[in-house]
């Protein structure tokens, strides 16, 4: 039986193309202006944050946020998810901090609390926490823990975008916030991140460092005249404060990105029935099924083995293809991070030490889940995943 489920259906509508053509009908700069500027401001009430910046991708949003990191709080460590996207722990190399690794909680997928708490030392500048595939990876236990050490919480939610925390959105917890628009996620404008936080001064600094450092980015005349006076030699338009980037995205995007997120909240219903669909329908016995998915809201669904088992997983795997259901093997960008090549001679640990990824990168997978996908294909698929013998 073909079930022909891909990865992501195409979530660009007709009303998104019409607003670009209409857009583009008129007589409008195409680089950085005006719809940025409203962009992030509508991001930041749906969110819930006073400031947000616009950049071209959630890895940009990872790399200006441990950028500004390292400007406002100096060099340290910064606890880092052994099961996130290469781009979180790329920043925080690429910044000179050292990571730590956390391994993982199997009901949230996110890093495990007890391992946050043993690993935090004076050294910690920050703990940059990954939502995992629409799950929230928070508690108020760890929240507590990190306030009464005053450690600054990043957030990682490029893929959870309106998962919520006792009913307050993921992104709106921590120091900074970093989302991904890639063309998969929960909305899109094609290729985008965006970076939140209620800190004037990282704010400022992040505006900063999205366009070459140049000091004329800021908002605040306090912030102009400070480096104004420090460097009286220079023209105010042109002082680079930092050795910084060029992550700035355009006015396409952001009337993309405008036309997208009026309807977040609806799709984002849609995935959210899905995934509890899934969930109620596999078998426990063979599959996890016993996330923690009160908040959540997945773009994907989370299938892994409940044990080890070599025979099962190709079976399984098997049986996808055969059925042409799309998947990725190791979940959440290719399983356990320390397996990876980019991290041979830059950190020296085992992946073995982390039981819980390293299960999830040999029995793990996900499935795309996206608005228009028919409960119908969603009951079938669990009945060919129930079907595989163990």
């Amino acid at each position: 039986m073909e079930l022909n489920i891909p990865l992501m259906a195409n979530n660009i509508e007709r009303t998104d193309l019409d607003v670009l053509i209409e857009f583009l009908k008129t007589d409008s700069i195409l680089t950085q202006s005006k719809n940025v500027v409203a962009f992030e401001e509508e991001w930041s009430r749906w969110l819930g944050m006073k400031r947000s910046v616009f950049v071209n991708s959630g890895s940009s949003a990872n790399l200006l946020s441990l950028s500004a990191l390292k400007y406002l709080a100096g060099d340290g460590e910064v606890l880092v998810p052994t099961l996130t996207w290469v781009s979180d722990i790329a920043s925080v190399i690429q910044c000179g901090f050292k990571p730590v690794f956390v391994d993982l909680d199997p009901r949230t997928m996110g890093m495990a609390e007890a391992e946050i708490r043993k690993k935090v030392t004076k050294k910690t500048k920050a703990v940059f926490l990954t939502h995992i595939l629409g799950l929230n990876a928070l508690s108020d236990s760890l929240l507590g823990f990190l306030k009464e050490r005053k450690i600054p919480l990043i957030e990682d939610v490029c893929e959870s975008h309106g998962a919520t925390h006792n009913g307050k959105k993921l992104g709106s917890f921590g120091l900074m916030s970093n989302f991904s628009f890639y063309y998969a996620h929960h909305m899109t404008t094609i290729e985008g991140g965006m970076i939140s936080t209620d800190d004037e001064d990282y704010y400022q600094v992040l505006r900063m460092f999205r366009s070459h450092g140049m000091v004329r980015e800021a908002t605040s005349d306090q912030w102009k005249k400070k480096f104004v006076a420090e460097h009286p030699d220079l023209n105010p338009q042109f002082i680079f404060a930092f050795p910084a980037y060029n992550v700035r995205s355009t006015e396409l995007n952001a009337v993309l990105g405008r036309s997208q997120l009026k309807r977040l909240d609806a799709n984002n219903e849609a995935r959210r029935r899905n995934f509890k669909i899934f969930l109620d329908n596999l078998d426990p016995e063979k599959y996890r099924t016993d996330f923690e998915a009160e908040g959540s809201c997945n773009y994907a669904f989370l299938l892994i083995l409940k044990k080890p088992d070599d025979k099962l997983r190709d079976r399984v795997t098997q049986a996808l293809d055969r059925a042409k259901v799309e998947y990725r093997r190791g979940t959440s960008g290719g399983g356990n991070q320390l397996r990876q090549p980019y991290l041979k001679g830059v950190v020296k640990e085992d992946p073995r030490k982390y039981p819980q990824t390293d299960h999830v990168h040999f029995y793990g997978y996900y499935i795309g889940n996206y608005p228009g996908l028919e409960e119908r294909k969603i009951r079938a698929l669990c009945d060919l995943l129930n079907s595989i013998p163990a």
